[in-house]
């Protein structure tokens, strides 16, 4: 059942502060019924033209999930659309489907189990061309054939006839030795890796490429378009474990080589299952992430200016105790939205602050209790231009199901 959150007026004013509204002005925060019931892992996706996308994994039966979407207008969600059903998915707190939109043009990404193995999934998109009445049959954007991983996607429009996909990929995972040094958490032998694809309207694939040929295994990868092309942030991995992130940009069609964003030197034999995030606005970028160096966790942001090529020091916004699962979204140059969750006195918080590249702005703000369990998923926002939307998702003893705010700047 949809209920809405209450706000207590201390939290209200903070809230007003934050997003730098008056006590007079119109509430800048109201919470909003989502269409879906029995869901989880929620996306967002705003399109080149403002339009803001919720997405979701909805529970049909134990056996059954759909992935559906809405549309936000006049400030509330369509009618869920469904993209496609089955039953044989690979359904994953922190692994989620996403959207791609640009005019008529959809393209929805879902995982899909291959074979018997527990981490046997392909990447399946289908695809759209009359703004969602229907939907092509799903295509499959890595070649490899292998029964491995596959997931972790980031997708968006380059152009009207051209959208970008990358992945972690582990068709070299799948080596059959199993007493080799490097195997990892999921028992495989060989590294995971990043790729890449461009697609067109008709599933036909161009500019193959790997980005990275060792990267850590489970941390979700982001991707932003800078006015020099996409960039793509995501947790590295080194020979000595390190794990760290790295950016790669793609500058007059051509790929740099993966580079440490900052040194943290987080040294972690497992993956943390906590990936960066990424916003920009033309020549303007803000990285947010989680790390545990030294075995003291943090969110960091850090900007640029230059469409990614270089960065400032990171800036520290958390409140001490955080469980990272960040998100970002820039809302002006050199100024951002970061959300994460923080653990407080035996509960758990999503937290949002305002960050600029000279600081932390103000007090950040407790949205809403969650909880630390995989089940709550990662937060989610989106900026589309003053609306500025946040997705989660609620647990409760018996479901869950997607929770949505909206701030007006």
């Amino acid at each position: 059942m949809n209920y809405k959150h209450p706000l207590s007026i201390i939290g209200f004013s903070f809230l007003l502060i934050l997003l730098g509204c008056s006590a007079d002005s119109e509430p800048a925060f109201m919470t909003l019924e989502t269409p879906c019931r029995q869901c989880g892992e929620p996306n967002l996706f705003v399109s080149p033209d403002g339009t803001i996308y919720l997405s979701w994994i909805e529970t049909i039966n134990d056996s059954t999930d759909a992935f559906c979407y809405s549309t936000f207008q006049n400030e509330k969600w369509t009618s869920p659309q469904e993209i496609a059903r089955g039953q044989n998915w690979f359904v994953n707190w922190a692994d989620f489907p996403s959207l791609s939109v640009i005019g008529p043009w959809m393209a929805a990404h879902w995982l899909q189990k291959s074979n018997l193995g527990t981490y046997d999934y392909d990447i399946h998109i289908a695809q759209t061309l009359d703004s969602g009445r229907h939907w092509s049959p799903s295509f499959i954007p890595h070649r490899d054939s292998i029964s491995a991983e596959h997931g972790f996607v980031s997708m968006l429009p380059l152009s009207s006839t051209r959208m970008l996909a990358v992945w972690l990929d582990g068709r070299n995972t799948t080596s059959p030795l199993s007493d080799r040094k490097d195997q990892d958490e999921h028992g495989h032998t060989g590294a995971m890796t990043l790729r890449s694809v461009e697609f067109d309207a008709d599933g036909n694939l161009f500019a193959e490429a790997e980005l990275d040929q060792r990267v850590c295994d489970c941390c979700q990868t982001a991707m932003a378009l800078t006015s020099s092309g996409p960039m793509v942030v995501y947790r590295d991995r080194s020979e000595h474990e390190m794990r760290d992130i790295s950016i790669v940009r793609r500058v007059q069609n051509t790929w740099t080589k993966p580079h440490i964003l900052h040194a943290d030197n987080w040294e972690i034999s497992g993956c943390p299952v906590n990936g960066p995030a990424i916003s920009a606005d033309g020549k303007h970028v803000a990285v947010a992430w989680f790390t545990a160096a030294q075995d003291i966790p943090k969110v960091m942001v850090s900007f640029s200016e230059d469409q990614g090529e270089s960065f400032s020091n990171p800036i520290r916004v958390d409140d001490g105790n955080p469980l990272g699962r960040v998100d970002i979204a820039m809302i002006d140059e050199g100024m951002a939205l970061v959300t994460w969750l923080e653990k407080t006195n035996q509960k758990t918080e999503i937290r949002l602050a305002k960050v600029s590249i000279q600081g932390k702005e103000g007090i950040p703000y407790s949205v809403a209790a969650t909880s630390e369990k995989r089940a709550s998923g990662f937060p989610v926002i989106a900026k589309s231009g003053e609306q500025i939307l946040l997705a989660w998702t609620e647990v409760d003893s018996l479901s869950t199901t997607v929770r949505t705010g909206l701030w007006r700047l």
